[in-house]
């Protein structure tokens, strides 16, 4: 391992973490180990809630400041876990545990890069941030933080992405739908069937393609995943209620693409929230152009992280798969997290 003492020391807190649940808003244990172990180390952290974070020795205004954050929390565990999700579990090069990948490995090995380049004499600021609620876009995680922070010109975020750069990523709107008819007996022909109507908007949906797309994050995706109606058997619901799951690309912002259902849908539409935009960096900017040169591939994901809530330059890149997450007997590899550490240093000191 070429960065073994810190590895090392990566693991021995990611296991602790793992040990200590951190399911999204019940975080505020975790935190206060990862705060305790700042603190050990002779870090001074600042805390909001359960996020933490530390700026870099000899913070200069005039400098730019790079953010190094990943996220605290995890999801639930999802049955079929073969081992306590809670007990961190070591097999070889795997360590397993619910958050190992997603994103504990991010987490820790940002963390000991932030150690080891905080003192350093550089033409840029650090800052390292360990955010919770990212699992649920919640309003007390980052989005509570960034507020608090010096000006930030470029961030990255240590979701799993196998080490190479993911410069855009999907953005995320959630829709309630409900379409509306009439009651009446179903024995007679009589009511009008809110659910008949609900079977139309949802057709239209699951044909409708927008025209534009990338490269990088192709068209944008809708899903119905939801749908409930009816009392009982015998009475014609006047009431369906569904629910959409849009994933924005860079092309259209959440609210182009909600007016536009609002013109072509019958149903009654209220979307939870526009603020989880589509995000996409330039892959002329000097990080990425250091991850091609170290022969990265830059990509775009589908999935949402914290880094739909950040309006400033930001990439995904960190260590895992991000199909390890949110599954039974999820694992982070030590050989990852140590070239996480390796490759995050190599970046960092090219800019």
């Amino acid at each position: 391992m070429v960065y073994e003492e810190q590895t090392n020391e990566a693991i021995s807190l990611l296991k602790r973490l793992i040990a200590t649940p951190s399911v999204s808003r019940d975080e505020a244990a975790a935190a206060d180990v990862l705060e305790e172990y700042m603190a050990e180390k002779g870090l001074s952290p600042y805390r909001q809630g359960n996020n933490l974070w530390c700026v870099s020795d000899g913070f200069d205004e005039e400098k730019p400041t790079i953010l190094l954050n990943a996220h605290i929390d995890t999801v639930k565990p999802v049955a079929g876990w073969q081992r306590d999700p809670f007990t961190p579990t070591i097999e070889g090069d795997r360590l397993y545990g619910l958050g190992s990948n997603d994103c504990g490995g991010g987490l820790m090995a940002l963390l000991q890069v932030f150690m080891l380049l905080k003192a350093e004499s550089r033409a840029y600021n650090l800052i390292y941030l360990a955010s919770c609620e990212e699992e649920v876009s919640g309003k007390n995680g980052i989005e509570s933080v960034l507020p608090l922070l010096p000006k930030i010109d470029f961030a990255i975020v240590g979701e799993p992405t196998g080490m190479q750069p993911a410069i855009a990523e999907k953005g995320l709107m959630v829709i309630d739908a409900t379409a509306h008819g009439r009651a009446g007996h179903a024995a007679r022909n009589e009511g009008d069937n809110a659910i008949y109507h609900a079977m139309k908007d949802i057709q239209w949906l699951s044909e409708w393609q927008f025209p534009k797309q990338t490269e990088l994050l192709g068209p944008v995706k809708n899903t119905v995943t939801i749908v409930n109606a009816g009392t009982q058997h015998n009475v014609v619901p006047d009431t369906c209620s569904f629910t959409i799951d849009v994933r924005s690309n860079e092309c259209y912002t959440n609210e182009e693409i909600f007016a536009f259902f609002q013109e072509h849908l019958v149903s009654e539409l209220h979307a939870r929230s526009f603020r989880l935009s589509s995000s996409k960096i330039d892959e002329a900017h000097p990080f990425v152009q250091a991850c091609i040169r170290e022969g990265l591939k830059p990509f775009g994901s589908p999935t949402l992280s914290d880094q739909a809530l950040m309006r400033f330059p930001s990439l995904k890149l960190g260590p895992g798969e991000s199909s390890r997450s949110h599954t039974a007997d999820e694992y982070i590899k030590k050989s990852e997290i140590d070239d996480a550490i390796s490759l995050y240093v190599k970046l960092l000191s090219a800019m």
